[in-house]
């Protein structure tokens, strides 16, 4: 499975694949993806190091994302250590290791753990319940927020 989240925990694409496809081929797609939704490249995008790879880096590039975060696999040069070492890279590390804790969250709160449907189709049906139920909920969770806010300002 693989899910593509923006700001505020809102999930904006999940694909449930018959076989596990390998990260660093998923790279573009997820960016397309994301330009067909918003109608613009991310201002950042970050994955983990089985994304990442010289291509996936120009392709984010050249699709217009200003800040690609793609940890480098293997041993790295001192001018790339210091590049992944930078106060926005290491700010947009953690924000993608959140990501994780959603897929987490949809195992334990929503019951992506188990599937109850049989089948490519039914695991599709359930892995995009959970989705709605977790948009639901972060939505749910956005808006108590703000409105706590704006009464708080008044």
């Amino acid at each position: 499975m693989t899910i593509q989240e923006s700001e505020h925990q809102i999930i904006t694409g999940y694909d449930v694949h018959a076989r596990r496809p390998a990260d660093v081929t998923l790279w573009r797609a997820a960016l397309d993806r994301h330009a067909a939704i918003f109608g613009r490249a991310p201002d950042l995008a970050a994955g983990d190091r089985g994304f990442a790879s010289a291509g996936n880096e120009q392709a984010a590039t050249d699709r217009g994302v200003r800040r690609v975060i793609l940890p480098q696999r293997g041993p790295k040069s001192p001018v790339r250590r210091a590049y992944e070492r930078q106060r926005w890279i290491r700010r947009g590390q953690r924000w993608r290791v959140g990501c994780e804790g959603r897929i987490s969250v949809l195992k334990r709160r929503h019951g992506l753990d188990r599937c109850p449907y049989h089948g490519e189709d039914g695991m599709q049906r359930w892995v995009g319940l959970g989705v709605i139920a977790n948009n639901l909920v972060s939505t749910a969770t956005l808006s108590r927020a703000g409105r706590s806010n704006r009464l708080r300002n008044r």
